[in-house]
């Protein structure tokens, strides 16, 4: 069945977009919950100015980002923790540790999914992170981490 998509819907397409898939599947989740109309030959021309609409935000939303990568990559965080003597951390630094110091030191809020890190860090000293803003522009952080 093909049905045009009215939001985004993860894994199988985004607003605007006019995709096939199984007739129970837009009858039984994509159809009651709005999130798609039975696509017909009319609904090509609503399809096209979904997709116009999309990408004018898109294009907001990248140029948002661009601006807020240029703030990140200009800024050091600094995180204390508690650490012991051989500069050992009494547990982690992880990713929403990393996003409150991103708050605090530039003002920008960050999801903590968008925070990619190797592993926990768990030692005082320098330290990467990326983060994704937008698809297609991620930030690449560099954290101090400092024993309290």
């Amino acid at each position: 069945m093909r049905v045009l998509l009215r939001s985004d819907v993860r894994g199988l397409g985004r607003r605007g977009d006019v995709v096939t898939v199984k007739s129970g599947y837009a009858r039984n989740f994509l159809l009651p919950s709005g999130a798609a109309l039975v696509a017909s030959a009319s609904s090509e021309v609503q399809a096209q100015a979904m997709r116009r609409a999309r990408d004018i935000v898109d294009a907001k939303s990248r140029d948002a980002a661009e601006a807020q990568r240029a703030l990140l990559e200009a800024a050091t965080l600094t995180i204390s923790a508690r650490a012991g003597t051989n500069g050992r951390l009494f547990g982690s630094v992880t990713e929403a540790d990393i996003v409150n110091a991103v708050r605090s030191a530039t003002g920008i809020s960050l999801d903590r999914h968008a925070i990619a890190l190797a592993e926990h860090l768990k030692v005082v000293g320098a330290a990467t992170a990326t983060a994704t803003l937008f698809d297609g522009v991620s930030a690449t952080l560099r954290v101090e981490v400092v024993a309290k």
